[in-house]
């Protein structure tokens, strides 16, 4: 079958990779792609966010699968435009995306059907949220309401920075995302991923995940779309890991029948069990890649059973190999960076065994060569059958790799084999 992946970063390069191994991919496309998309795909000038222009494009190119992988056109609802056309679509309509499109609905939702979270209050201007976080004290959590690319959350740790967050949301810093405003409390913890297939009601879970969201060593510095992630995550118990199931289970049947597609569950393993931090409605960045290639079963088939509502149809087989990724961001990351410094050291990297590096922020320029063109700009993943060769790996081809600006953090996954020790 054709398949169109709307998209261009790390998470979409492995996607594409892995419906590129599957035996029921006949043509690939990637719209818009990025410099690696384009060696397992075709990149098309598409713009995921156009819905007519993506359903001219499926129908011209005899599609039969649309995987969409960011959360901005789900939420826009170009999947209910596809389906409205006969076209199947790996992606909850904007009805099912609300569920990461608005922090307050995702607490309502979390609220109604007993699962789990952080209290907390909505807000719609600064002067009461003002007095909210006050009244509370700190440590508190502020989060812009609507979609901020995984930057509108502050952890603040000080009343300071609490009134600080509440007033860059109202004056703009995140646009209309922080024109309404979610303050929660401070859940203590180590956090995880649990990504889940969902379709007609049904939740089948994929390995857990743990991400590393500040920008540097030691858990410091400002959140930012992700810096690193390892699987599986040796942390979690047995007892954990069935509580992460049926919160995923029970937010699945409540997403309804029409949810096709991915929901990401966002834990914290607090004192009084798993609770969630937030859901999302794609595969996560960076989880995706080392989620994806842990497993054993063809991609292409699933996304289409789970397009199709077909439940019954979904079997899925993991590895028991580990898998770390380490992102390489532009200088900068996550404010301003620059573009167009070429990247050298790919091709020596992936020479390496047992080592894939995926592109997010990347592009070709004039010449040819391959350059930087984002904040993050690759995913390094190793595997290994165990954590620290893995991160050995991981941590050798970043050496290889150079770009000017290059950005790192030298610590992800440390705290994997420590225990809850950790993160006291």
């Amino acid at each position: 079958m054709n398949i169109l992946v709307l998209g261009s970063g790390a998470r979409e390069h492995a996607i594409t990779r892995a419906l590129n191994e599957s035996s029921m991919t006949d043509s690939l496309f990637v719209a818009p792609g990025n410099g690696g998309t384009s060696n397992v795909a075709q990149n098309v000038a598409v713009d995921p966010m156009d819905a007519a222009a993506v359903l001219e494009f499926a129908k011209s190119n005899n599609i039969r699968l649309v995987v969409i992988g960011p959360e901005a056109p789900l939420v826009a609802g170009v999947a209910d435009a596809l389906r409205e056309a006969g076209i199947a679509v790996f992606g909850p309509g904007a009805a099912g995306a609300q569920l990461e499109g608005s922090k307050n609905f995702a607490k309502e939702f979390m609220a109604k059907n007993n699962i789990p979270t952080a209290a907390y209050a909505a807000f719609t201007s600064a002067a009461p949220a003002l007095e909210y976080v006050r009244e509370k004290g700190a440590p508190i959590v502020v989060k812009a309401d609507g979609l901020a690319a995984g930057k509108g959350v502050v952890v603040a740790e000080t009343l300071e920075d609490a009134e600080d967050a509440v007033r860059a949301c109202f004056d703009g810093a995140f646009g209309d995302a922080g024109s309404s405003v979610v303050i929660e409390e401070c859940m203590r913890g180590p956090e995880c991923s649990m990504l889940s297939f969902v379709t007609g009601g049904q939740s089948f879970p994929m390995a857990p995940s743990q991400d590393h969201k500040r920008a540097y060593d030691g858990d410091t510095g400002p959140n930012t779309g992700g810096m690193g992630v390892y699987s599986p995550v040796p942390i979690v118990t047995d007892a954990e890991m069935s509580k992460m199931e049926a919160i995923m289970q029970t937010a699945a049947a409540a997403a309804g029948e029409d949810y096709r597609g991915t929901l990401y569950g966002g834990f914290m393993l607090t004192e009084e069990g798993p609770k969630i931090v937030e859901f999302n409605v794609r595969f996560g960045d960076p989880e995706t890649q080392v989620v994806l290639p842990r497993l054993k079963s063809d991609l292409a088939e699933i996304m289409l059973a789970v397009a199709e509502g077909r439940a019954e149809d979904i079997k899925l087989e993991w590895s028991d190999d580990w898998a770390v990724g380490v992102v390489l961001a532009s200088e900068g990351y996550p404010g301003a960076y620059e573009k167009g410094h070429v990247i050298l050291g790919i091709e020596e990297a992936e020479a390496l065994p047992d080592v894939t590096v995926y592109h997010a922020g990347t592009a070709r320029n004039a010449d040819d060569e391959l350059v930087t063109a984002g904040g993050r700009v690759l995913t390094v993943v190793g595997k290994g059958a165990t954590f620290e060769q893995a991160r050995e790996k991981a941590y050798e081809a970043c050496e290889l790799i150079s770009f000017q600006g290059k950005q790192l953090r030298h610590d992800i996954g440390k705290k994997a084999l420590q225990g809850r020790s950790a993160w006291e």
